[in-house]
């Protein structure tokens, strides 16, 4: 066994997705970093600031996050298409569910049954969390409340392979549907922020309502993801000038992205509700180019640590506000000041040891029966395929 082959199976035996994929440290930077600006934001909120607001930012992880999704989940797809097999339909669910559902549903049932733990009192009802619909309709201010972007991934999850579908038949919109979605969005964000900014008393919780959370105002980021996923695999010319051209895109990506920050200091606007979402999701598509392009040493050389966060990125996303608001609590029990540095780092600590524990406790196990399901149906699927040919 060569050096390659066994870190791979030694980073499977913690990590079972990576027994049928090699990790790749540009996307595991990614998500590391998605997930510390998301963490950092909403420590943020509950009184865990950094100098200067810094963490008011975090924000755009969840737009990187949806970039990321797009463009790993509709590769999932894509794949097969491009080597001129069928989609397993039944199969893509069957994974997405061993993946998302165990986690998720933990710590539903943690909000449901432990009301004293969760960060606010009030809590969206139940079923909209288990039919992914929790985000339609949301304000802020509510108990797990971040589940609104896992609500939008799921709704996604559901429709994609049907997109891909008539997308494989009607080649034709290949192009303009995705230019299509985005500019739907722009004009779509523009007439209710009109609406929005008209009223005699403009409100954020319906800004949150009409802009922030919907799904039909959060699809820049998914739409690009995919539309990458699919460049690569279908139009290898376009991919390879998009991975010659790492070298120099980050520039205008990160001017995208402080463009889209300095509108969203004032988020009520029209220019700042029109425009950030696609700014954003431009300048963190920029980010996964750079993050994949072999012309770059971010596809070749890990930084220490952040695979381990990357592994378990969902689980930290699902637990986290939890632990910031224990620690809030402690922390105002003890008269201990929240941006002291003592009590910032036992947060984070704190954060990273309750993704840990529901890592290993609850996302790992089905993530190794996932494993064993995938071969057992990649090996009915060579059955049939023998017996086919004979």
């Amino acid at each position: 066994m060569n050096g390659q082959t066994a870190g791979t199976a030694s980073a499977a035996v913690f990590d079972p997705r990576l027994a049928m994929r090699a990790r790749h440290p540009g996307l595991d930077l990614l998500r590391a970093l998605a997930i510390v600006l998301v963490v950092l934001y909403h420590a943020g909120l509950f009184g865990f600031v950094l100098p200067f607001r810094m963490e008011r930012f975090g924000w755009i992880g969840v737009d990187l996050f949806f970039v990321l999704s797009g463009y790993l989940i509709a590769g999932q797809l894509l794949s097969p298409l491009a080597a001129g097999k069928r989609l397993d339909i039944a199969q893509f669910y069957a994974r997405r569910a061993l993946r998302i559902l165990p986690a998720f549903l933990a710590i539903v049932a943690i909000y449901v049954f432990l009301p004293q733990l969760r960060e606010y009192p009030r809590m969206p009802p139940v079923w909209k969390f288990l039919t992914f619909t929790q985000n339609l309709g949301l304000r802020g201010g509510t108990a797990f409340s971040h589940a609104w972007s896992l609500c939008i991934e799921g709704q996604f999850y559901l429709l994609l392979p049907f997109v891909v579908m008539a997308l494989a038949r009607f080649r034709r919109g290949h192009l303009a549907i995705p230019c299509g979605i985005v500019l739907g969005g722009v004009i779509l964000r523009a007439l209710l922020a009109q609406r929005i900014s008209s009223s005699p008393h403009p409100s954020f919780g319906e800004w949150q309502q009409l802009i922030y959370y919907p799904t039909y105002a959060r699809l820049d980021p998914l739409t690009i993801g995919v539309s990458l996923a699919a460049i690569e695999r279908f139009r290898p010319d376009w991919w390879s000038t998009l991975m010659k051209s790492a070298r120099w895109i980050w520039a205008p990506g990160i001017a995208a992205i402080v463009v889209a920050l300095i509108l969203a200091e004032d988020g009520l606007n029209v220019p700042s509700s029109t425009f950030d979402f696609p700014l954003i999701a431009f300048g963190v598509a920029t980010m996964l180019v750079t993050a994949v392009s072999p012309e770059l040493p971010f596809s070749r050389i890990p930084l220490p640590g952040a695979a381990f966060l990357a592994t378990i990125a969902y689980s930290i996303y699902l637990s986290h506000k939890l632990v910031i608001h224990a620690l809030q609590n402690a922390c105002s029990a003890l008269s201990v000041p929240l941006i002291s540095w003592r009590c910032y780092l036992c947060m984070l600590a704190a954060i990273l040891l309750a993704g840990s524990v529901l890592f290993f406790a609850i996302e790992r196990p089905f993530l190794l029966l996932r494993q064993r399901y995938v071969r057992r149906q990649r090996a009915a699927g060579l059955h049939r395929a023998n017996a086919a040919r004979s």
